[in-house]
């Protein structure tokens, strides 16, 4: 695998996780800032930087399928942003629906989605609580689970009230890989057992243009309390 280091420098840089000089030359600085970034996104803390963690700062395969899905773009481009490390440009990113929240307090994986979407389709009608995951499963229309969907589970049990909403960033045999809010109090991809699912939506329109994407595993635990 060949690696643009000066890519990577930049784009831990701009997630605010310190690589050093920008120089295209990986060092010390740079594996402590990968280190840091993976901790942050629920990866193996380890310098390791293979496809993996490629994927996820970068964007792999998902980056080029955003392309023509921008709330996608929008997402992937706070990737990494902490509910206390970055407090203020959460709360000055969050759409207007949710801007008065404060993320260290209330559960913000539905201000996510919700900033997310209206980032791209600033006309697009919201869930009358945008905050309640379970809210999401009435938004735009049923689709298959494919990237950028927006995903809802159950949280506790499949007939309570608690849930998690996010996006569809790829899947392996027992989980789809979310990235969404509030995980581990940050913006991060995460495994969710598909058993957990409730529904996944794409804005009412338009046109499905996302399809599956085959992850592995690679030992990232389950996810098992989003909030």
């Amino acid at each position: 695998m060949t690696t643009n280091w000066r890519a990577v420098q930049e784009r831990l840089k701009a997630l605010g996780f310190d690589p050093g000089y920008i120089d295209g030359v990986r060092g010390p600085k740079t594996d402590a800032a990968i280190i840091a970034f993976k901790r942050s996104v629920g990866l193996r803390p380890r310098a390791y930087f293979g496809p993996i963690t490629e994927a996820a700062l970068m964007g792999g395969a998902q980056q080029r399928a955003r392309a023509d899905i921008p709330w996608m773009a929008e997402a992937s481009r706070m990737l990494g942003l902490h509910e206390r490390r970055n407090t203020a440009t959460l709360r000055k990113w969050f759409d207007a629906s949710v801007s008065w929240i404060d993320p260290r307090e209330i559960p913000w994986c539905g201000a996510f989605v919700a900033t997310c979407i209206r980032a791209a389709l600033p006309g697009e009608t919201l869930p009358d609580n945008p905050l309640g995951a379970r809210a999401w499963g009435g938004f735009g229309a049923s689709c298959d689970p494919v990237f950028g969907a927006v995903l809802t589970f159950w949280r506790g049990s499949r007939a309570g009230w608690q849930g998690h909403v996010g996006f569809y960033w790829g899947e392996d045999a027992d989980a789809y890989h979310v990235l969404g809010g509030n995980q581990t109090d940050a913006v991060t991809t995460t495994r969710i057992a598909k058993s957990r699912l409730l529904q996944a939506r794409w804005p009412e329109g338009l046109p499905v243009t996302g399809r599956p994407i085959l992850l592995t595993a690679a030992g990232t635990p389950l996810s098992q309390n989003e909030a």
